[in-house]
């Protein structure tokens, strides 16, 4: 007879009685073990993001290609073709001017890395969960609260986003030209908090465009929404060096890309990983949490109703 069969034949009294002997705790109906909703909710959470994280280990090559090729190709074209050709940017094309363009770019590479990342492994795989795979119907029987699928999708596609800036921040800082050199300079208490909080962000973005737009409609989500926010981020230039764009004593430039989630976190990223000027933190922070509470909130009020549509 088999230990399980054993344990099996013991009457519920003894399997319920506590170590001290006192009196023994009541079985649940039926004999079962039983857990709370939290519990089980936890434990379904945790599940769900184990099993994006499974799927990411084994395809881990391609994600690490697909994370890598646009930021190598922009530090390639700006930082290496570029000074080669004497067509160099920044300060008259002088090295000292190019170092400082590479300074400014190798964090917003980094920060655009993270955007496009949320939208990856977000917006794009809500766009196939939802459309010809209809995976998300699996998905939304996990024992647990429908918004919980979802942050599920918010919280492994931030750890995507924290592994794509791990794997960007050295290859950007050394693709450049002879001559040419980023000045890294690595301040830990805001790489902790600000890039967590960029990537949690982004996702959450991607999980309000993953949901607002159809499947069929994908393309025009690039166009409309997604270039736009890439060319307006600071990518390639800081948003204090904006000021001399105006229209008479406005600077209008400066102020428009304030609607721009992207430019928060080009901004962190210098602060994080350079002595470059950038926005003061007392505003970053602030401001890419209140981006997040906002694109999370409406994101899960979106999956639940095209979950229960």
């Amino acid at each position: 007879m088999s230990l399980e069969s054993v344990q099996s034949t013991e009457p519920v009294e003894s399997r319920t009685q506590p170590p001290g002997g006192g009196p023994a705790a009541a079985a649940p109906a039926g004999g079962g073990v039983t857990r709370t909703a939290l519990a089980s909710s936890r434990a379904a959470l945790g599940a769900l993001i184990l099993r994006d994280l499974v799927v990411l280990r084994k395809n881990f090559w391609e994600f690490a290609i697909r994370t890598l090729v646009q930021p190598f190709l922009l530090c390639f074209v700006f930082l290496y073709v570029f000074p080669k050709i004497g067509q160099g940017i920044g300060g008259g094309g002088s090295a000292t001017g190019e170092s400082d363009f590479a300074t400014v770019l190798v964090p917003g590479v980094v920060g655009i890395s993270i955007m496009f990342q949320g939208v990856q492994a977000v917006a794009l795989q809500m766009a196939q969960e939802f459309g010809f795979t209809r995976e998300i119907e699996d998905r939304v029987q996990a024992p647990c609260p429908i918004w919980l699928v979802a942050l599920s999708k918010v919280l492994s596609g931030a750890v995507q986003g924290l592994i794509s800036a791990a794997i960007v921040l050295p290859i950007a800082s050394v693709v450049h030209a002879a001559g040419v050199q980023a000045h890294l300079d690595l301040h830990w208490w805001v790489i902790c908090t600000l890039v967590p909080l960029a990537c949690v962000t982004m996702t959450s973005l991607g999980l309000l465009l993953g949901t607002s737009f159809e499947p069929r409609n994908i393309g025009l989500m690039f166009g409309f929404v997604v270039l736009p926010i890439t060319f307006l981020g600071g990518t390639y230039y800081q948003w204090t060096r904006l000021a001399p764009v105006r229209l008479g004593p406005w600077h209008w430039l400066q102020t428009v890309v304030l609607v721009n989630p992207l430019i928060y976190v080009n901004e962190g990223m210098r602060a994080a990983f350079t002595s470059a000027s950038h926005m003061h933190l007392y505003v970053v922070y602030p401001v890419m949490a209140a981006f997040l509470a906002l694109f999370l909130a409406l994101g899960l009020r979106n999956f639940r109703r095209r979950v229960l549509s």
